[in-house]
């Protein structure tokens, strides 16, 4: 079995859920990316999400949310993606960067539309009564 080692953001307001999707995709992602070698989540998280959203993380207010493993988007049967997701305050305008090439703000009727990783967090946050 190989494995996506990845960090996630959770960023909700009002029952929806910060969401991405890269240039030439189609499927929806929770904002966040694989880990460097050496980097700990919380440098992952700022790293990711400075780059893909231009704002920053404000980690020491990060929580762990939950880790969640999933058959990764895109990939051959049997890699998995490892999401190791942190809710966390911010500083700036959230704006797509990078290879983001929109964001929005979707609901767990979107479910449907997100990679199998985040439908698991998805379901997750729904049943916490968090994502409507």
């Amino acid at each position: 079995m190989t494995g996506i080692d990845k960090v996630a953001w959770i960023l909700l307001t009002d029952g929806q859920i910060l969401s991405t999707r890269s240039q030439g995709r189609d499927v929806w992602y929770l904002p966040g990316g694989k880990r460097e070698p050496g980097e700990s989540d919380r440098d992952t998280l700022r790293r990711e999400i400075a780059e893909e959203l231009s704002v920053e993380v404000d980690v020491a207010s990060a929580v762990h949310v939950g880790t969640f493993t999933a058959q990764a988007h895109g990939h051959a049967a049997g890699v998995e993606v490892r999401m190791t997701c942190y809710t966390a305050g911010y500083r700036g305008t959230l704006r797509p960067a990078g290879e983001i090439a929109e964001s929005a703000w979707l609901g767990y009727a979107d479910r449907d539309r997100v990679s199998a990783v985040d439908q698991i967090i998805f379901d997750h946050l729904h049943a916490a009564d968090l994502l409507r």
